[in-house]
Formats: C-alpha cells, sequence, structure tokens
C-alpha cells in the first residue's frame, strides 16, 4: 500500500508541475518576445517482480511476460518552445521583430553577453539604442541627438537622416546569434536567455543572411496557444 501511494504521488507532483507551466504561459500571453513551455515527462525505473526470458523453473521454455512494477513518473525537462510568433506593428521607431532565426544580443546586467527575441528597443540619455530594462544592444549603437528620423532595413543596417543632409548615414549594424540547440538556452527572465553548454556556442551573422531571420519594423509578440 505504502508504495502505491508513493507511485501516485510522484504522479501528483507531476501533475501539479504540468499545470505550473501551463500557468505561466497563461500569465505571459502578451509578454514580448516569450517562448511558451511545455513539460516533459518520462517514466521512473520498474522494479522487476519476474524476468522475461528467464527459464520456465530450469526448463528449456523461457517466460514470454516478466511482471515489471514501474514507480512512477518524473519531469524531464520543461523545454521552451521557439516557435515563430505573430508581428504587431507598433508605431515605435525602434521597435524589431525578427522573421526567422536569431536573436537579438543584450550586454546583461553581468557585463556578459545576453539573448532576447524581444525587439522592444529605445534610447537612453546617451542616445545608445537599449531594452526596455537599459541593456545596450550589442554591437552598441548611439543615435545623433538631432536624428529626424531611423531607419532600420530587413538586413539590420541602423540608419540615420540629420538635418541639412538628402543621405542617410549609417550609425551600425545589428548583429544576431544563432544556436545549435535553442531548447538549450537557459532562461533568465526579463525576455533574455544565457548560452549553455547545452545550447552550444552562438554564431553571429546579420539579419537577411542565408539561414538567419529578417530584421522587420515592428514589436515581436510570440503569443501562447494553451493545446
Amino acid at each position: 500500500m505504502m508504495r502505491a501511494l508513493h507511485i501516485a504521488a510522484t504522479g501528483l507532483a507531476a501533475q501539479q508541475m504540468n499545470v505550473e507551466v501551463i500557468a505561466n504561459n497563461v500569465a505571459n500571453i502578451n509578454t514580448t518576445g516569450f517562448k511558451r513551455a511545455r513539460a516533459e515527462f518520462t517514466d521512473l525505473l520498474y522494479m522487476a517482480e519476474r524476468l522475461q526470458g528467464a527459464s520456465a523453473r530450469g526448463e528449456e521454455g523461457v517466460i514470454p511476460e516478466g511482471a515489471n512494477i514501474g514507480l512512477g513518473v518524473r519531469t524531464a525537462a520543461i523545454r521552451n518552445l521557439h516557435l515563430q510568433g505573430t508581428i504587431a506593428q507598433t508605431g515605435n521607431k525602434l521597435d524589431l521583430a525578427l522573421s526567422g532565426r536569431g536573436f537579438f544580443q543584450i550586454l546583461g546586467p553581468d557585463g556578459e553577453t545576453v539573448y532576447t527575441r524581444a525587439g522592444a528597443f529605445n534610447t537612453n540619455g546617451t542616445g545608445q539604442i537599449v531594452t526596455l530594462d537599459g541593456y545596450q544592444v550589442q554591437p552598441a549603437m548611439t543615435i545623433p541627438p538631432n536624428t529626424l528620423e531611423v531607419v532600420v532595413n530587413e538586413s539590420g543596417v541602423v540608419s540615420a537622416r540629420l538635418p541639412g543632409q538628402t543621405a542617410l548615414q549609417q550609425i551600425g549594424q545589428i548583429a544576431l546569434a544563432n544556436f545549435a540547440n535553442e531548447a538549450g538556452l537557459e532562461p533568465l527572465g526579463g525576455n533574455l536567455y544565457k548560452q549553455t553548454t547545452a545550447s552550444g556556442a552562438p554564431v553571429a551573422g546579420n539579419p537577411g543572411s542565408t539561414g538567419w531571420g529578417r530584421s522587420v519594423r515592428a514589436i515581436w509578440k510570440a503569443r501562447t496557444s494553451i493545446r
């Protein structure tokens, strides 16, 4: 009886974990760049009461089916699903989206490079392009204070239109990062991800190149779907 209760308890814990993952998906349904997650489960070890393939009472015949009792279930992974989200126009001149693969590179709070799909950018007091939390977009770019218009093309080239000039002045190039295993990235909160051994090292490239997403003037919204 005690073993049966323990097995049932593992199922309850797994179901609670599943509900918590779904609840987090629902809570972030309007979070820019959020990737919904899915809980993955595996069964636990089995206790063999009778082994299949063993000799039947010392005779030549063998037991065709054993008696293996499962000891329950465990959470194997919480998998972030890096799927294409919907794109919504915002009117903010520095809101960007990625259509396809790739992550924006951000200088994180500890001085290390972190990654995001949330392209809700703005400028700080010195004109540098930053995230909503004030972290610098990498490579660093500064918008001149007298800029009339900022233009970002699908190749990630950032240009400014200045007073008295007909030609755009290029001020920077957005560089993206790809990973061999996006699911292996560590979520940090704040729409940021961190490289891990499981994700592999980042491979840098420019938007619009072969195998890379395009930069689009709009906010990226990866909406959650509960199904």
